[in-house]
């Protein structure tokens, strides 16, 4: 090897001044002219491995290694520096196919037809360039349609927790999402962050075999790959979805499970890099990092497409206060609350709707969205819902004799709601008339005086008593 440590590779400058390798980072010295998450190809004799600039001094770079540092030496590697940033390639042929978390195909196939090349660092939707999001988007789920309605552009996230279902309503999501009388093309990109093989087979298995896949774009990151890969595969996906909404004018569902191990990456290679740590160990940047990602979605002034953002995070002991969560709530617009008591109960899926909302369901359902009652049902829903939590409550203090008749009713109409308004089959599709009716069906149960949400023409209309 050359003592020169800038040699010229392929028109590329290489440097052989690694001084320092720590977890799945390197650092090079005496470098110039290289830019913040510009790639890299590191070499240690016939081992080559892809990589990225993570940061950059005066003479000093960290690069990430996506396949990690196992097996190189101080003496031996060198790295050559490529002048771009790490690319993925587009086209509507991406549709149907599965990749890993640095974009290259997973499913054994060639390489899909390339009609251009993207960074994968997308730039935020600028504030003044978005359009308002509306128009609803159908999942087939009740307790979301009906309860915390999904619209075009919005970024809505799942709250779940250590043994929940939330892969299980992931992989439903991807599969029933529709858009609502529409013959505009619509497209689901899949995200997985961090997953198990057999999770990983759950999922493609689950698309395969519904003939979802076909509308579908996956990407996976497996547990055992290194944690740079779980940084960028969100943002392969993101790349993806970009090119199908505001390319081919294709309304986009990102779908992206489980960002926790997304954050828990990012607190690792900071940790590497000798950060001090800000709250429970994450970095102190992460919420700027997260907005890099969610921002991302939405729809923009002029064009026809959009991308709706569903992410999926656990949280950790179940604490709706932790970073992750907290940050995430900070940024999107609602959230959707997975309940352990409701999975106790048998309750799939188990939201938890009075700690859920979706804050832009207004503008996405009710006369020529949905149907012109599916606000005010709701509303008086969530209102019912929390007068019968009190109710149980109570009954816990002054037990069942102690209620009034009316009590009972609302005891009433809390188990008819969860046990066939939110609880529904894995591979149950519901339309959102059926969502709709389901709701009146549980509001029969109450005295018509206690339906103050609704109007009396709307109950003359649609309520059907048991």
């Amino acid at each position: 090897m050359s003592k020169d440590p800038a040699m010229q590779l392929r028109g590329n400058v290489s440097y052989a001044t690694v001084t320092q390798i720590s977890g799945p980072l390197i650092f090079v010295s005496g470098i110039k002219g290289v830019g913040y998450d510009e790639l890299v190809q590191v070499k240690a004799g016939n081992r080559h491995s892809m990589g990225r600039v993570l940061d950059v001094s005066k003479e000093v770079a960290v690069i990430e290694v996506f396949k990690g540092t196992t097996g190189l030496s101080l003496g031996e590697t060198s790295v050559e520096f490529l002048g771009r940033g790490l690319e993925v390639g587009v086209s509507q042929d991406i549709l149907g196919r599965v990749f890993d978390g640095i974009g290259a195909p997973a499913d054994g196939k060639p390489e899909p037809f390339v009609k251009e090349k993207r960074d994968i660092n997308g730039s935020p939707i600028n504030p003044t360039a978005r359009e308002y999001p509306s128009e609803f988007i159908e999942t087939g789920i009740s307790a979301i349609d009906g309860m915390d309605s999904l619209v075009r552009g919005q970024k809505l996230p799942i709250f779940s927790g250590a043994g929940l279902p939330h892969n299980a309503l992931a992989a439903q999501i991807v599969r029933q999402a529709k858009l609502l009388n529409s013959s505009e093309s619509f497209a689901v990109v899949f995200v997985a962050i961090g997953i198990t093989h057999d999770e990983a087979m759950y999922f493609r298995k689950s698309f395969e075999e519904s003939g979802a896949l076909a509308n579908t774009s996956m990407v996976l990151n497996l547990a055992d790959s290194p944690p740079v890969e779980r940084i960028t595969a969100p943002r392969v996906g993101l790349t993806m979805a970009e090119y199908l909404a505001f390319e081919e004018a294709m309304h986009v569902l990102v779908v992206m499970t489980d960002m926790t191990n997304y954050c828990n990456a990012l607190r690792e290679i900071s940790s590497s890099r000798g950060e001090i740590p800000a709250r429970k160990g994450y970095p102190g940047y992460m919420y700027t990092d997260l907005a890099s990602i969610y921002e991302r979605a939405g729809k923009i002034i002029g064009k026809k497409g959009s991308i709706t953002l569903l992410p999926i995070l656990t949280m950790p002991n179940d604490d709706i206060s932790h970073p992750i969560p907290d940050l995430t709530g900070y940024i999107t617009e609602g959230q959707i609350v997975l309940d352990r008591g409701l999975y106790r109960k048998g309750i799939y899926p188990p939201v938890d709707i009075a700690l859920s909302l979706s804050r832009l369901m207004k503008d996405g359902v009710g006369k020529g969205f949905t149907r012109e009652d599916h606000m005010d049902l709701s509303n008086q829903l969530y209102a019912s819902y929390a007068r019968m939590k009190e109710v149980r409550s109570l009954e816990m203090v002054v037990g069942e004799e102690g209620l009034s008749e009316k009590d009972k009713m609302y005891l009433k109409f809390g188990e008819f709601f969860e046990q066939n308004f939110l609880n529904q089959r894995e591979n149950q599709d519901r339309s959102i008339e059926q969502t709709l009716d389901l709701g009146w069906q549980a509001l029969s149960v109450l005295p018509e005086d206690e339906l103050t949400r609704v109007s009396k023409e709307e109950i003359k209309t649609y309520m059907k008593k048991s």
